[in-house]
């Protein structure tokens, strides 16, 4: 063999050698085999802990080749936040109480750390208020989720004209709206973006993010019962609790009250020791409760829920049908219970039967902590697609939920199992009508219109004055 040969084949042999080393070393596992998101807590606080995505089918998030995001409507609820003090705080601090003028001098077993901790509401004036610090803060997860929007929808924005920003009228959802908008718009936000505040009024009847329903007569007793409810396993809690501390006497509704209390903790101290005062079994059990309340009372459980719900789909149905003429972007800001009855009227997370009452329904069907965490979201896509070997050239649309594409039942056959826009409509056309399920007043306004008469004014943007005390409504 000559020397030229000899030198090639000894090129080859290193490059070689390098195009394996590239790769993992032998023995490496490409794949992990451990899937430990059903041991993460923050799938048991509900809807009272931080933000996380939701648990996938698997489904490429990113835009589907041969595809264009040509409009986008984001319904989101606020962000990490302090409890209200009305039908939370006070609970909390009457349970402490509670325990504070027992006849422990010194705490044992789960509840040792209690020896150092302290309530995090410092001040009573924080109840209400989205939170500001630690990992999990409210306003930086707005602000963060108006970034990444940035990056996935900024093709959307001329870089000039005015984005309208819609919030409910509720100071922490205004908050959070405002902080979204300066995480989407950056430098910008002072001049091209113009908050609007939705009244939450009843008397908005459906041109409103959050629309009552007259007819709804169970809807408060329905949400009332679910705090009261409670599973066996929180009986145990409350006497293991009371077993290790003589003196103690806490009730299964004590305990219940203690886990919501730990859920909100993370949203402003970023720990809770109480996380692990209880068992796995016990926040599973917990997290049930609340998955109860959302289906029963504003989800797929309620026909007037899902009514609703109709007012949203029904509007951004139609923005879709006019296609991005009407606006290419729709951001949307209100609380968890305005978003349940959406994704119910659009046929997504509907379990094949109601979920029992008596014992827990595995697998999951209908999950709070996948719908509407802290700072939760669902984000509706209009795509123009091109033709594929599955699909026609169309437009096509696609539901997100807490970033996980969530496809529906009847519906995947475009691109990314997005549905096809006529398909689509019929989905929003088998809900039930608002105004007729829910004997809308002849006096209210009867369909939603301010996402075609919105104001470009900024003078919204940025709140005037500081926050009143415990404030909770605002029109600034």
């Amino acid at each position: 063999m000559s020397s030229t040969s000899l030198l090639a084949a000894g090129l080859a042999l290193i490059s070689s050698v390098s195009a394996l080393r590239s790769y993992p070393q032998f023995g490496e596992k490409q794949f992990s085999q451990s899937f430990l998101d059903g041991y993460n807590l923050l799938k048991f606080t509900s809807s009272l802990g931080p933000y996380s995505n939701r648990v996938s089918y698997g489904i490429d998030r990113n835009t589907p080749a041969g595809c264009e995001v040509d409009q986008v409507f984001l319904l989101m609820r606020h962000g990490e936040r302090y409890p209200d003090y009305s039908g939370f705080g006070q609970n909390y601090e009457a349970v402490l109480a509670k325990m504070a003028a027992s006849n422990v001098t010194s705490w044992k077993g789960d509840l040792t750390f209690l020896n150092d901790w302290t309530y995090y509401v410092e001040d009573p004036g924080m109840y209400s208020q989205e939170s500001y610090s630690g990992a999990y803060a409210g306003l930086a997860d707005a602000y963060a989720r108006g970034t990444d929007y940035r990056l996935r929808y900024g093709h959307l924005w001329d870089k000039k004209s005015i984005v309208p920003i819609f919030a409910a009228g509720y100071s922490r959802v205004v908050e959070t709206a405002r902080y979204f908008g300066q995480g989407f718009l950056g430098y910008n936000y002072s001049t091209n973006a113009a908050v609007n505040i939705i009244s939450e009024s009843s008397t908005g009847g459906a041109n409103s993010l959050t629309p009552t329903c007259a007819a709804d007569s169970n809807y408060l007793p329905c949400l009332l019962g679910s705090f009261s409810k409670t599973m066996p396993e929180l009986e145990v809690a409350a006497a293991r609790f009371n077993a290790q501390n003589p003196g103690l006497n806490l009730t299964a509704i004590d305990v219940t009250h203690l886990m919501q209390m730990a859920a909100f903790e993370l949203n402003v101290r970023s720990y809770t020791p109480w996380a692990e005062a209880f068992t796995l079994d016990e926040w599973v059990s917990y997290g049930y409760i609340w998955d109860l309340m959302y289906y029963n009372c504003v989800g797929p459980g309620s026909e007037y829920q899902i009514a609703v719900g109709q007012v949203y789909t029904n509007a951004t149905r139609v923005l879709m049908q006019q296609g991005p003429k009407s606006g290419s972007m729709f951001w949307s800001f209100v609380h968890d219970t305005n978003i349940t009855p959406v994704v119910a009227a659009l046929g997504l997370d509907v379990p094949d039967k109601p979920l029992p009452n008596d014992t827990i329904h595995f697998p999951y069907q209908y999950r709070a902590s996948d719908i509407v965490p802290m700072g939760g979201h669902l984000t509706i896509e209009r795509m123009t697609c091109n033709a594929t070997a599955k699909s026609v050239e169309g437009v096509y649309v696609r539901a997100v939920i807490n970033e996980a594409v969530v496809p529906f039942n009847t519906c995947q056959g475009g691109p990314g199992f997005s549905c096809p826009l006529a398909n689509y409509s019929a989905i929003v056309d088998a809900a039930p009508r608002f105004n007729e399920r829910c004997n809308t007043s002849s006096t209210y306004p009867q369909y939603l219109d301010f996402f075609w008469n919105y104001n470009t004014t900024t003078q919204y943007n940025y709140l005037a004055g500081p926050i009143g005390y415990q404030q909770t409504y605002t029109d600034a």
